[in-house]
């Protein structure tokens, strides 16, 4: 009879069974008659056993001079160890060599420079953290739509290529489009959207977008993903609440369902334990007084730099709401506040532990004739803007949204010092390969 295939991960309910595992060996130790084989299969770890007086001297010499990252197929039976992290190990019984490398592993256990790690960045992704971290970010993702859809949001693909600034020329990419002329790598689907929850009323996407700005600080990618929110009839309030009860469930999502990739990378989680909403608000202004009275040199109508953000969450053991600033340091698209016109109806929600801005948002300009004067004081032709101009002449409604930096909340979730380690294949100002 055949023996049954059982992936590492759910090895724990087969005690006492024999079982085969399809994987790789990535790290191993031999002393005299027994070797410790660590073996991954993609979805966890486990360690081997093997005896020369069970296995025999020619299979267990093979195993012992295999080398790091060839695929093998081994055949065993489950034993409970209670040091093991998932609770068993595999006694080895049979062990064959799938595809041994030429030439030996370039990522081996000693520690490595980050410039070395960024070239292998292919192989590093098999390294334990690495697995761990883009398993806490498949969660995140797979949070992200569950909340959406409990909500009975419809998700929205908007576009790569747009021939709408949503944010800063400046930090767009340019390209010619055959005969159309130039487009734009797009910086965010908001303005798909919009014209969307026209139609659906709750809608939003998750997909990458691309700001050319010539950055290398360690919270900044060239290629990002974003998911970005956009509500019919949601006001200012509505939105916050909104982007509160989704990070929250991200946060608790997590906690539950990839608590030990955390722990695996020794992230402390009674800190994020204590994210539940409402979350603690502040607005620019009063963020800035309080700022300058510790010492800060700003002013008010200059924008909050990484330092300030930090300092700002320190005050709080959770994301803080950071609302309503200057309408001149904001996007075209910004509904003003009518209690006060030179600020508008916008926040920026930024994370504890010094992780600065992970969500953008704000209300909607919906008037057409207010739209036009804030395009033409940005220096943007209201003629290229005719179809979303267009949005606010047919059934025109109060409505806001959100975009939330996917790599944002995976580095703060995990506790990285840098986002290139957030996503599988970081783009920054001097990395493109792999």
């Amino acid at each position: 009879m055949a023996i049954e295939w059982v992936e590492i991960a759910k090895l724990s309910s087969k005690i006492g069974e024999k079982v085969q595992i399809k994987g790789w060996l990535w790290n191993k130790r031999f002393s005299g008659k027994i070797g410790f084989l660590q073996l991954r299969d993609g979805s966890g770890f486990i360690q081997g056993i093997i005896e020369k007086a069970l296995i025999g001297e020619e299979i267990f010499e093979n195993a012992k001079k295999t080398k790091y990252e060839s695929s093998v197929i081994v055949e065993g039976t489950v034993r409970k160890d209670e040091r093991s992290p998932i609770g068993v190990e595999i006694s080895v019984e049979n062990y064959e060599i799938i595809s041994e490398p030429e030439t030996d592993y370039p990522i081996s256990n000693k520690d490595h420079g980050i410039d070395f790690l960024m070239e292998q960045r292919h192989l590093w992704l098999r390294s334990r953290r690495q697995y761990n971290i883009l398993a806490v970010r498949s969660e995140i993702i797979k949070a992200v739509r569950e909340f959406y859809y409990s909500k009975g949001f419809t998700l929205i693909d908007t576009p790569i290529f747009t021939g709408s600034i949503g944010e800063s020329a400046g930090n767009t990419f340019e390209m010619e489009y055959f005969d159309y002329g130039k487009v734009y790598l797009a910086q965010t689907g908001q303005l798909y959207l919009e014209a969307a929850a026209m139609s659906f009323g709750k809608v939003f996407n998750l997909g990458p977008t691309f700001r050319a700005e010539k950055s290398k600080t360690r919270r900044h990618l060239i290629e990002f993903w974003m998911n970005e929110a956009e509500v019919a009839f949601y006001q200012h309030e509505d939105n916050i609440k909104l982007q509160e009860e989704l990070v929250e469930y991200v946060v608790q999502s997590v906690l539950k369902n990839a608590k030990d990739h955390l722990i695996s990378l020794e992230r402390d989680i009674s800190k994020l334990e204590n994210i539940k909403a409402p979350f603690p608000r502040i607005t620019y202004t009063d963020a800035i007084k309080k700022l300058q009275e510790k010492g800060y040199e700003i002013t008010w109508g200059e924008d909050i730099g990484a330092e300030h953000e930090t300092e700002i969450a320190s005050w709080f053991d959770r994301p803080v709401v950071v609302e309503k600033y200057p309408k001149d340091m904001k996007a075209f698209y910004m509904q003003p506040d009518p209690e006060n016109p030179d600020v508008v109806l916008c926040d920026d929600m930024l994370a504890p532990e010094g992780y600065g801005e992970i969500i953008g948002a704000s209300e909607r300009i919906w008037d057409k004739e207010t739209l036009i004067k804030r395009l033409t004081e940005s220096n943007l032709d209201p003629e290229e803007y005719k179809w979303y101009l267009e949005l606010r002449e047919f059934g025109s409604v109060p409505h806001s949204g959100f975009g939330m930096g996917i790599e944002r909340v995976v580095a703060w979730l995990c506790g990285l010092k840098h986002i290139r380690e957030a996503i599988p294949f970081p783009r920054t100002l001097y990395r493109v390969y792999p």
